[in-house]
């Protein structure tokens, strides 16, 4: 908001709920969505554009180069699938219990590749060490940015979390399906793929969802909305 209200600019055009907005020169209702109303983000965002260009709201894209998709073509010998099991959030990411037996049920004509950062590592390792004899590497921290795009985009499925990973997918439309815990699809931030499926429980929950972005704990303890979603959920789409 500062940056746009004093940006200098002859036409500055934000959001109505910034606090800087009397001093823009347009503003644009900013939208919640809701399950009856749904709204994504690249939606309410090219509200601030619509005016000029149109009401079409382009999907995001990220552009692996040569380079990264030679770099990754390694990796890409046998079907595979990637997982990106970590969340900054904890109720947004999918136990580690839960990955390993999802992993213990992956078809065995699949590879298995773990996705995360460097501090990622010891959930990855500790998912691997809970399943020996299946063919899983993690990749947590030797790819960059846009390899690992790479490597998504070539994946018979990618799961992630409701996190920047399902961001990613989208970005290079990969098949990816979603595991929602305590958020839900209908805030806006969904996956975008052409192949794209969510994961979630598929009883009602009184206290889901808890938030609009995750939270460092479940405020119940119980964490339902992770625990109770099935195996069956996430290997359906996979063929």
């Amino acid at each position: 908001g500062i940056l746009t209200a004093f940006s200098g600019a002859q036409v500055k055009i934000g959001f109505d709920k910034n606090p800087f907005s009397f001093l823009f020169t347009r503003r644009i209702k900013h939208v919640i969505s809701t399950a009856q109303q749904p709204k994504h983000e690249i939606e309410r965002n090219n509200d601030l554009i619509a005016h000029i260009t149109d009401k079409v709201a382009y999907k995001p894209r990220l552009y692996p180069s040569q380079k990264d998709f030679a770099f990754v073509e390694k990796f890409q010998s046998t079907p595979y699938i990637c997982i990106a099991p970590a969340s900054v959030w904890f109720t947004k990411q999918y136990p580690a219990g839960k990955w390993i037996d999802f992993c213990k049920q992956v078809p065995q004509q699949y590879r298995i590749y773990l996705l995360g950062a460097p501090s990622d590592s010891a959930l990855c390792n500790e998912i691997i060490q809970a399943c020996p004899g299946i063919d899983i590497t993690h990749l947590c921290g030797q790819l960059h940015f846009l390899s690992s795009a790479a490597l998504m985009k070539g994946a018979a499925m990618n799961y992630v979390n409701d996190s920047a990973p399902m961001h990613f997918a989208s970005a290079v439309n990969a098949s990816v399906t979603a595991v929602y815990c305590s958020t839900i699809p209908a805030f806006g931030f969904g996956p975008l793929s052409d192949k794209s499926f969510i994961a979630a429980i598929e009883e009602p929950l009184p206290c889901r969802p808890c938030g609009l972005h995750g939270l460092k704990a479940c405020p119940l303890g119980h964490f339902k909305c992770a625990y109770h979603i099935k195996d069956s959920q996430l290997l359906q789409h996979l063929v």
